[in-house]
């Protein structure tokens, strides 16, 4: 299959997150993206390696899994963005370099037994519940410092900052605000003394509103690799 495609894509979507970033005031130096490649087998993936990319975002663990074997030459670290149950610990804490949606201590509590015995350490980003969908996961904003608090017994968890899905809707402003709360609980908790340097936030359609608002980190899936067949596209 004809995978000449990726090269323009990342090409435009690099050209557009850099112009984000300077409309935002913002050095481009400062917004990473996230290539986001569930759905897409294994072969688009090595498609995008050879494009320089070596770090991609999954939704279900169940694809790290089945992309793993084939790619293991390539040298790739692979990111859990999706809603994690605590009976896939064991994968994550062998396969994946980071995790970015831990919302609850009994994930916490479950990876770390398994990294402990992998003997291993692993970057997570803390998920917040901005949007009021109740398909959204996250921790409720609330429930954020005491999190953080109980997250620092786990040496095993190396907590790098925040992550969000924001509200689905047309209007920019409702959007931008689910950004805004992450960025100031993240400043809120960084004045109470925790370290938390990353702001995952935006996806193909949103992601000059997240920026705009402090984003360090941006996911992009659709835009990269093109159309799903699955809804809900990143």
């Amino acid at each position: 299959m004809d995978h000449s495609h990726l090269a323009a894509n990342w090409a435009d979507v690099r050209h557009r997150v850099d112009e984000a970033c300077r409309a935002a005031g913002r050095d481009p130096s400062e917004v990473s993206i996230l290539p986001v490649s569930k759905t897409f087998d294994a072969a688009v993936v090595r498609a995008a390696v050879a494009l320089g990319l070596h770090r991609f975002g999954e939704n279900k663990v169940q694809e790290i899994r089945d992309k793993s074997g084939p790619l293991a030459d390539c040298g790739i670290s692979w990111v859990v963005i999706g809603h994690l149950q605590t009976n896939k610990a064991k994968d994550v804490a062998r396969l994946a370099s980071e995790v970015q949606s831990l919302d609850r201590m009994d994930l916490a509590e479950a990876l770390h037994r398994r990294l402990q015995l992998e003997g291993r350490g692993l970057d997570v980003l803390v998920q917040v519940k901005t949007a009021s969908e109740e398909s959204k996961h996250g921790l409720a904003p609330v429930e954020l410092p005491s999190f953080l608090d109980e997250l620092a017994r786990y040496d095993t968890l190396h907590v790098r900052g925040l992550m969000t899905l924001a509200t689905q809707s047309e209007d920019p402003a409702e959007v931008r605000a689910c950004f805004r709360q992450l960025r100031d609980l993240r400043d809120a908790a960084q004045a109470r003394g925790h370290v938390l340097p990353r702001l995952s936030m935006g996806m193909s359609g949103d992601f000059p509103l997240a920026i705009a608002e402090g984003a360090t980190e941006v996911r992009i899936g659709s835009a990269i690799f093109g159309r799903r067949a699955a809804a809900g596209a990143v």
